[in-house]
């Protein structure tokens, strides 16, 4: 299957706190991963390979959180307007609340607990 992207990565600076955050928005437990680097931790979203895309939280001295780079849009469930409460809920701050995109369906933007600009989709 072709696609646009592979895999993504969102860089975390508090591991826990991290998988706490997403867990409460995405309504779904993350996977811790071991990586052969004592310097990484790394945890997947759940996904099924070959449909669509899949990520992961990784912490690492090299990698840090950011509002200003690449956008990635995950999963709001059929409305993405539970799942945007969920995330204000857990303390994320609202930059953009649920918007249309018509016939692409609906979009909002936060800032994760980590300061990563992340957005929420769906077609409801």
């Amino acid at each position: 299957m072709k696609t646009a992207i592979a895999w993504f990565e969102i860089p975390v600076l508090d591991m826990n706190r991290a998988k706490k955050f997403y867990e409460a928005v995405t309504g779904d437990a993350l996977i811790d991963h071991d990586m052969s680097d004592p310097n990484t931790l790394y945890s997947v979203f759940p996904y099924e390979r070959g449909q669509g895309v899949g990520g992961a939280l990784m912490k690492h001295p090299e990698c840090k959180p950011s509002m200003d780079g690449v956008t990635i849009y995950i999963p709001g469930g059929d409305d993405l307007s539970p799942s945007l409460e969920r995330a204000e809920k857990a303390g994320a701050k609202i930059i953009l609340p649920k918007t249309s995109i018509g016939e692409n369906g609906f979009m909002a933007q936060f800032i994760d607990t980590e300061g990563n600009r992340i957005a929420l989709h769906s077609m409801q």
